[in-house]
């Protein structure tokens, strides 16, 4: 098949806008905020500095006053392993470190779940949300200035900090009664760092799937946490979310039998070493593993670096173009860093069939229907920050408990 051109970081919207185009949700356009080449993450990582993390994190505006990170888009596709960044704030305040890490935590929580149940986590829990109430008009209320807010950042910068996030799921589905699902699959199409992994979590941790207690958006989120903004907003006299809303019917349901134990905690994990003994002849990258060190790439430096946009799935999902800049940028890096970079576009493992291919483990089943088929003569371990094990991953805190104390392993160890 006959590859893609490679671009330019600096010419990846062009490129998506000309190659893949019509495979996008919406205007091909790069985000205003993130660019997803390796150069771009190791310079956020770099800047990091949780200092009064632990205070700000969940506030909204004003801007400056924000205490996230923003390195999750970085983070989703591999371009910085959850391990170096649990490394790099090491030396902060020890409050402050504490509370980072244990969002990091939860993105590997995010990753064991998904790991272990797939597609089954939309319905893994323990609660499913019923609509409480009628509620008229659109879910997302554009009108409101709240509402307005979030959407201009989901839709513009691809990326929400974490309360904000917590407001329009909860917006959606505990008041306005809409299917939780399909807000998710919103948020999916934008979000840089959408993952059927944390940001599906995050849904159902809103919306009291798992733990039968929904977050309840109100008013009083707002004046706390952006405050000023409701000045300014045209419904600051009569406004619909000024009540806090009704908790919704939360019926129990019968849960995945593997939240509680793993019967194959190995075939979850992934290997703990390189397997195979073939000889690759390329290093073929997948959108969970798109950064400089990818442990296939680490192994193997000198050879091609295959990467196919799955056009059947990306016809299916019609992400935001400013989704696929992002992939096109983190592919364009690795070109600009010097590799020898194939770009395709069709159906992945008719792109690699009969390449003798090394890749590294994902922990998605996508990646393992398409391994399958590729059939890798080598394959890496996955940088976990902690390895998965049999125990109960039914929630967080159980999770949490199970793992003990989290310590990563060495860097280019597996």
């Amino acid at each position: 098949m006959t590859p893609l051109p490679v671009p330019a970081v600096d010419e990846a919207e062009a490129w998506v806008a000309a190659h893949l185009g019509d495979l996008a949700g919406d205007e091909v356009r790069r985000s205003r905020r993130f660019r997803g080449d390796q150069v771009a993450a190791d310079a956020a990582l770099a800047a990091l500095d949780v200092t009064g993390y632990a205070r700000r994190r969940n506030e909204v505006l004003p801007a400056e006053r924000r205490g996230a990170s923003g390195l999750s888009p970085w983070i989703r596709h591999g371009l910085l392993p959850l391990g170096e960044v649990w490394a790099a704030v090491a030396d902060g305040p020890p409050r402050d470190v504490a509370k980072y890490r244990d969002e990091l935590a939860w993105q590997e929580y995010a990753r064991h779940l998904y790991a272990r149940v797939g597609r089954a986590t939309g319905r893994a829990l323990r609660h499913r949300p019923e609509p409480s109430a009628p509620w008229s008009g659109e879910a997302w209320d554009r009108s409101m200035a709240c509402v307005s807010l979030c959407l201009d950042e989901l839709e513009g910068d691809g990326w929400l900090v974490n309360q904000t996030r917590m407001w329009m799921a909860s917006q959606w589905t505990v008041r306005a009664g809409a299917e939780w699902t399909e807000g998710e699959d919103r948020f999916f199409a934008h979000l840089l760092d959408g993952s059927r992994a944390a940001n599906r979590l995050g849904w159902q941790w809103t919306v009291g799937a798992g733990t039968g207690r929904p977050y309840g958006f109100s008013r009083r989120q707002v004046r706390r946490r952006a405050p000023g903004l409701c000045d300014g907003c045209t419904h600051r006299d009569a406004c619909p979310i000024e009540d806090w809303p009704t908790d919704p019917d939360l019926p129990r349901v019968d849960a995945e039998p593997a939240l509680r134990r793993d019967p194959a905690p190995e075939a979850t994990a992934g290997p703990r070493e390189p397997q195979g003994a073939g000889r690759p002849d390329a290093v073929w990258l997948t959108a969970e593993s798109l950064g400089d060190r990818d442990p296939a790439v680490v192994a193997h430096p000198d050879l091609p670096r295959v990467f196919t946009f799955d056009e059947p799935l990306l016809g299916r999902l019609r992400l935001s173009g400013k989704r696929l800049v992002f992939l096109a940028e983190a592919l364009a890096g690795h070109a600009a860093a010097g590799a020898e970079v194939e770009l395709h576009r069709g159906r992945p493992a008719e792109v690699l069939a009969g390449r003798a291919v090394a890749a590294t483990f994902a922990p998605v089943p996508g990646w393992r229907r398409l391994a399958a088929r590729v059939d890798p003569v080598a394959v890496h371990p996955w940088p976990w920050l902690v390895r998965p094990g049999a125990g109960p991953v039914t929630s967080f805190s159980a999770w949490r408990k199970g793992v003990g104390r989290i310590r990563p392993p060495a860097p280019g160890s597996p």
